[in-house]
């Protein structure tokens, strides 16, 4: 039996890995969230896997509020950041792997190709630069890890575009979508059955990788495919970024390159508006 840690187990992709749990039998999962866990206290941590059998650590757990992050710094820091170096430390102690979930922000988004998993971090937001000192942190303290670097998360489960648009479009006749930010859409299931995948393969290739569906998006065409898929009427506006300032910047462009991932673990990765199908069917059963 091999046994599996899942921090940040109310958030959205905690919940889609318990969706997938037994489609392998051999894996027996503990889902802790900051009440059970707080991962930013080392003495907790310690204690946690001193009394528990640790073979893999899923580390959702993460400060995700990318606008309030911008004058939240000490919180952000504590949970992208010094939560992943008290993990990545008992991880090292225990022989265990973690696989830590990571973004897109850690790019400065003015690249105009694809990233790659080499392609020089540089953060344009608080969020973004505790995320990639975790990553430094995680690689200083530990030598079995995966680092998964995704982009625009949703599911059925949590707070997310997709849950927010189909909301909206009951609420409102028009709404006004940015239209100058690119990147790629991911079901969160469909990074969950990647992470099972790596652990069921037993796969020991460890590093950063990159994963995020297939296909490229700004976020008012990911807005107007959520509307086509619900048969909404709501009236669409494109905007840029500009007519819609936030406290923290976004990368202009954050696709993600999977060649690494796919090759890795021998995958077809789903094109962003097949999931988004899957999605809102799930959702709306």
């Amino acid at each position: 039996m091999i046994n599996i840690l899942v921090t940040g187990g109310n958030g959205q992709l905690a919940k889609c890995i318990k969706d997938l749990e037994n489609t392998d039998g051999n894996l027996k999962f503990i889902y802790t969230d900051y009440q059970e866990l707080d991962i930013s206290n080392i003495e907790a941590v310690e204690t946690f896997f001193k009394n528990n059998q640790v073979d893999y650590c899923i580390n959702c757990a993460a400060y995700t509020a990318v606008d309030l992050a911008e004058n939240d710094q000490e919180n952000a820091i504590k949970i992208n950041e010094l939560g992943v170096k008290n993990l990545a430390i008992e991880c090292q102690k225990n022989n265990s792997t973690l696989i830590h979930i990571s973004t897109d922000f850690v790019f400065n988004g003015k690249q105009t190709s694809f990233y790659k998993e080499e392609d020089a971090p540089d953060p344009i937001s608080v969020y973004g630069a505790t995320k990639l000192q975790g990553e430094v942190q995680l690689q200083n303290h530990l030598t079995k890890y995966f680092i998964l670097r995704t982009s625009w998360l949703y599911s059925e489960h949590g707070n997310n575009f997709m849950k927010t648009m189909i909301r909206l479009s009951k609420e409102k006749n028009q709404l006004s979508v940015v239209t100058d930010q690119i990147g790629t859409p991911t079901y969160a299931t469909d990074l969950a059955s990647v992470i099972m995948k790596l652990i069921s393969n037993n796969t020991n290739q460890y590093g950063i990788y990159h994963y995020s569906n297939e296909g490229v998006a700004s976020w008012y065409d990911f807005a107007k495919a959520i509307f086509e898929e619900i048969g909404s009427k709501i009236k669409l506006v494109p905007i840029k970024s500009i007519e819609y300032p936030t406290p923290a910047q976004r990368p202009q462009f954050s696709v993600l390159d999977k060649s690494k991932i796919k090759s890795t673990l021998q995958i077809e990765i789903p094109y962003w508006r097949d999931s988004l199908r899957k999605a809102i069917l799930n959702y709306n059963e």
